[in-house]
């Protein structure tokens, strides 16, 4: 497998540790999985089911503001 040499600071080191060790896993196993789940984001699969699943009356949707009282810009 390649390996990466990275130049980090301490704090970011420190954070990675934290957080590696959180897990129970190794900084570099941490890092790979971050850097996999960034670089392939997408979404969960059947995430397009879960429109007009709630059927709960606590859910609304806000209303869009109106901003015709807001002070004009300049166009530039």
């Amino acid at each position: 497998m390649p390996q990466l040499s990275l130049y980090i600071d301490e704090e970011t080191l420190h954070k990675l540790e934290t957080a590696a060790g959180l897990e129970n896993v190794s900084i570099s196993k941490y890092v790979v999985r971050k850097l996999s789940e960034t670089l392939n984001a997408s979404w969960p699969s059947n995430f397009d089911k879960l429109f007009g699943s709630i059927t709960d009356g606590t859910f609304r949707v806000d209303p869009v503001p109106d901003f015709s009282g807001d002070t004009p810009r300049e166009s530039l």
